[in-house]
């Protein structure tokens, strides 16, 4: 589904990304961890196309096509997803008004009639009902005004209603209580399946308690210097990247 290779990219001119190989495939669930700085942001905003960033080297494909020249919106009507870590507030547009947007906007890129009112408000009425959230949540102004564990649930809401092919979870787990974690983890894992895939990005393991994924990655210095299973993620919560450091030396 995605494969990049021999990745490099970064920030006016300079290089956080130096030479990033990844594959993952239909019903994966990646789990990227690293230490501050590493380049795992900038990793999933570069997936996602966001235009600050340059790539000067290497190449990203999305299921067999190269993307590394589509905008962000092309991206996205693909079917790439990217959850932030600090979602943005932008007053006066709803939440159920943003969502039909993006919606229709991703059908009419692939030729096809709006979702019919109907058909919107019902898919609606379930994935809000799946994440546990309020009615009443979804007329307020897209993330004024929300909490951190609201904010991350309206991303997680979005990412049920546009249904991605592939999910970038960008510390999705940052700033909530053990309870909003679990709701967020419980939305992620219902909307897996065998056709779409995920890749978690995050500092604590505590979130892959919840979210099992199939395969770890250590970034460093914008490398992956290792992979594994879950209990690399165990490891790290108990040794820190001290030892991979050292091993690398």
């Amino acid at each position: 589904m995605l494969k990049i290779k021999d990745l490099h990219a970064g920030l006016e001119g300079k290089d956080i990304l130096q030479g990033i190989n990844l594959e993952v495939k239909a019903g994966e669930v990646h789990a990227i961890m690293g230490p501050n700085g590493s380049g795992k942001s900038t990793l999933a905003s570069v997936v996602a196309g966001k235009e600050e960033y340059e790539v000067s080297r290497g190449y990203i494909t999305f299921e067999n096509e190269d993307i590394s020249e589509l905008d962000p919106e092309e991206r996205a009507h693909k079917g790439i997803f990217l959850s932030f870590q600090y979602p943005v507030e932008i007053p006066g547009v709803s939440v159920t008004n943003f969502i039909k947007t993006a919606i229709n906007e991703t059908r009419k890129s692939k030729k096809m009639d709006d979702m019919p009112a109907s058909e919107m408000l019902k898919m609606i009425k379930e994935k809000a009902d799946m994440l546990e959230i309020d009615r009443k949540f979804l007329s307020r102004s897209l993330n004024e005004g929300f909490s951190g564990g609201e904010k991350k649930r309206n991303e997680i809401f979005q990412m049920a209603m546009l249904e991605p092919k592939l999910a970038i979870l960008d510390e999705t787990d940052s700033g909530l209580d053990i309870d909003a974690l679990k709701i967020v983890a419980n939305g992620v894992n219902k909307l897996k399946s065998g056709d779409n895939a995920v890749i978690v990005i995050t500092h604590y393991q505590r979130l892959l308690d919840y979210i099992v994924p199939d395969f770890v990655h250590v970034l460093m210095n914008g490398r992956i210097v290792k992979s594994g299973t879950k209990e690399l993620a165990y490891e790290l919560e108990e040794k820190g990247y001290d030892w991979i450091k050292e091993e690398l030396v």
